[in-house]
Protein backbone atom coordinates (compact mmCIF):
# COMPACT_ATOMS: atom_id res chain seq x y z
CA UNK A 1 0.00 0.00 0.00
CA UNK A 2 3.05 2.36 0.48
CA UNK A 3 3.96 1.92 -3.14
CA UNK A 4 0.92 3.70 -3.98
CA UNK A 5 1.82 7.13 -3.48
CA UNK A 6 5.18 6.57 -4.87
CA UNK A 7 3.60 5.25 -8.23
CA UNK A 8 1.50 7.75 -8.47
CA UNK A 9 4.40 10.20 -7.69
CA UNK A 10 6.07 8.77 -10.89
CA UNK A 11 2.98 8.80 -12.91
CA UNK A 12 2.28 12.64 -11.97
CA UNK A 13 5.92 13.31 -12.55
CA UNK A 14 6.62 12.03 -16.16
CA UNK A 15 3.28 13.79 -16.54
CA UNK A 16 4.07 16.66 -15.67
CA UNK A 17 7.60 16.98 -17.26
CA UNK A 18 6.18 15.80 -20.78
CA UNK A 19 3.28 18.31 -20.30
CA UNK A 20 6.07 21.10 -19.45
CA UNK A 21 7.18 22.30 -22.65
CA UNK A 22 10.71 23.69 -23.62
CA UNK A 23 8.64 26.79 -25.03
CA UNK A 24 7.04 26.97 -21.56
CA UNK A 25 10.11 26.37 -19.56
CA UNK A 26 12.01 28.91 -21.59
CA UNK A 27 9.29 31.64 -21.81
CA UNK A 28 8.92 31.76 -17.75
CA UNK A 29 12.80 31.36 -17.09
CA UNK A 30 12.16 27.94 -15.08
CA UNK A 31 15.41 26.91 -13.96
CA UNK A 32 14.67 23.99 -11.44
CA UNK A 33 11.95 21.44 -11.56
CA UNK A 34 11.89 19.73 -7.99
CA UNK A 35 8.93 17.06 -7.30
CA UNK A 36 8.84 16.00 -3.38
CA UNK A 37 6.64 13.42 -2.06
CA UNK A 38 4.82 14.45 1.28
CA UNK A 39 3.19 11.71 3.30
CA UNK A 40 1.62 12.58 6.18
CA UNK A 41 4.58 14.68 7.97
CA UNK A 42 7.29 12.73 5.80
CA UNK A 43 8.52 15.04 2.87
CA UNK A 44 11.16 12.94 0.59
CA UNK A 45 12.45 14.25 -2.71
CA UNK A 46 12.35 12.32 -5.63
CA UNK A 47 13.41 13.95 -8.93
CA UNK A 48 14.96 17.11 -10.18
CA UNK A 49 15.34 18.38 -13.17
CA UNK A 50 17.58 21.58 -14.27
CA UNK A 51 17.03 23.01 -17.35
CA UNK A 52 19.50 25.54 -19.49
CA UNK A 53 17.95 29.52 -20.59
CA UNK A 54 16.81 27.67 -23.87
CA UNK A 55 14.55 25.74 -21.92
CA UNK A 56 16.28 22.66 -22.96
CA UNK A 57 17.07 19.76 -20.09
CA UNK A 58 20.81 20.22 -18.52
CA UNK A 59 20.51 17.39 -15.86
CA UNK A 60 18.40 14.94 -14.31
CA UNK A 61 18.53 14.04 -10.08
CA UNK A 62 16.87 11.06 -9.15
CA UNK A 63 16.34 10.47 -5.67
CA UNK A 64 15.64 6.48 -3.95
CA UNK A 65 12.73 6.32 -1.90
CA UNK A 66 14.41 7.49 1.63
CA UNK A 67 15.11 10.80 -0.12
CA UNK A 68 18.52 10.38 -0.85
CA UNK A 69 20.96 10.47 -4.26
CA UNK A 70 20.60 8.27 -6.52
CA UNK A 71 22.13 9.12 -9.89
CA UNK A 72 22.61 12.00 -11.82
CA UNK A 73 21.82 12.20 -16.03
CA UNK A 74 23.76 15.08 -18.18
CA UNK A 75 22.05 15.81 -21.09
CA UNK A 76 23.99 17.65 -24.41
CA UNK A 77 22.27 19.08 -27.25
CA UNK A 78 22.96 19.89 -31.10
CA UNK A 79 22.43 23.30 -32.37
CA UNK A 80 18.60 21.87 -33.65
CA UNK A 81 17.80 20.98 -29.81
CA UNK A 82 18.07 17.02 -30.51
CA UNK A 83 19.67 15.33 -27.37
CA UNK A 84 23.52 14.29 -28.45
CA UNK A 85 24.60 12.79 -25.70
CA UNK A 86 23.44 11.72 -21.82
CA UNK A 87 25.69 10.79 -19.07
CA UNK A 88 24.52 8.51 -16.19
CA UNK A 89 26.63 8.69 -12.78
CA UNK A 90 26.10 6.79 -9.43
CA UNK A 91 25.80 8.39 -5.95
CA UNK A 92 29.49 8.16 -5.73
CA UNK A 93 29.91 10.54 -9.00
CA UNK A 94 31.09 7.38 -10.90
CA UNK A 95 30.34 7.52 -14.35
CA UNK A 96 28.30 4.21 -15.08
CA UNK A 97 26.63 4.83 -18.71
CA UNK A 98 26.58 7.14 -21.86
CA UNK A 99 24.45 7.54 -24.56
CA UNK A 100 24.88 8.39 -28.25
CA UNK A 101 22.11 9.29 -30.36
CA UNK A 102 22.96 10.45 -34.38
CA UNK A 103 20.15 12.28 -36.38
CA UNK A 104 19.95 12.32 -39.90
CA UNK A 105 19.25 15.60 -42.18
CA UNK A 106 15.33 15.73 -41.17
CA UNK A 107 16.19 15.39 -37.34
CA UNK A 108 15.20 11.74 -37.30
CA UNK A 109 16.90 9.72 -34.59
CA UNK A 110 18.55 6.90 -36.57
CA UNK A 111 21.35 5.75 -34.31
CA UNK A 112 21.67 5.36 -30.29
CA UNK A 113 24.46 3.83 -28.84
CA UNK A 114 24.54 2.60 -24.96
CA UNK A 115 28.21 2.40 -23.64
CA UNK A 116 29.68 1.40 -20.10
CA UNK A 117 31.60 3.60 -17.65
CA UNK A 118 34.93 2.26 -19.84
CA UNK A 119 33.51 3.83 -22.97
CA UNK A 120 32.31 -0.29 -24.04
CA UNK A 121 28.97 -0.58 -26.41
CA UNK A 122 26.63 -2.35 -24.62
CA UNK A 123 23.91 -2.00 -27.41
CA UNK A 124 23.43 0.19 -30.38
CA UNK A 125 19.72 0.70 -31.51
CA UNK A 126 18.91 1.76 -34.81
CA UNK A 127 15.92 3.48 -36.78
CA UNK A 128 14.43 3.60 -39.61
CA UNK A 129 11.37 5.97 -41.18
CA UNK A 130 8.98 5.70 -44.16
CA UNK A 131 8.66 8.86 -46.46
CA UNK A 132 6.07 10.69 -44.05
CA UNK A 133 8.84 10.69 -41.12
CA UNK A 134 7.25 8.08 -38.84
CA UNK A 135 9.45 5.45 -37.26
CA UNK A 136 9.12 2.30 -39.15
CA UNK A 137 11.61 0.24 -37.37
CA UNK A 138 13.63 0.00 -34.09
CA UNK A 139 16.44 -2.48 -34.36
CA UNK A 140 18.65 -3.35 -31.43
CA UNK A 141 22.15 -4.79 -31.26
CA UNK A 142 24.07 -6.10 -28.72
CA UNK A 143 28.07 -5.27 -27.67
CA UNK A 144 29.09 -7.20 -30.65
CA UNK A 145 26.71 -6.06 -33.31
CA UNK A 146 24.64 -9.53 -33.36
CA UNK A 147 21.20 -8.10 -34.21
CA UNK A 148 18.73 -9.00 -30.71
CA UNK A 149 15.46 -7.49 -31.64
CA UNK A 150 13.45 -6.08 -34.53
CA UNK A 151 10.51 -4.19 -33.67
CA UNK A 152 8.42 -3.15 -36.75
CA UNK A 153 5.66 -0.46 -36.80
CA UNK A 154 2.89 -0.44 -39.44
CA UNK A 155 0.17 3.03 -39.03
CA UNK A 156 -3.36 3.06 -40.77
CA UNK A 157 -4.85 6.15 -41.68
CA UNK A 158 -8.18 7.31 -42.22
Amino acid sequence: MQKLPLILALVFFAAFSFAQKKKTIKKLGIKTITFTEITGKTTIKDNKSTYDINGQQVEEVKYDKEGKFKSLTKFKYNRDGDVTEETEYNEAGKLTEKRTMKYDALGEKTEELVLDKDGKQIKKITYLYNSKGLRTEKKTFDAKNTLISTKKITYTFK
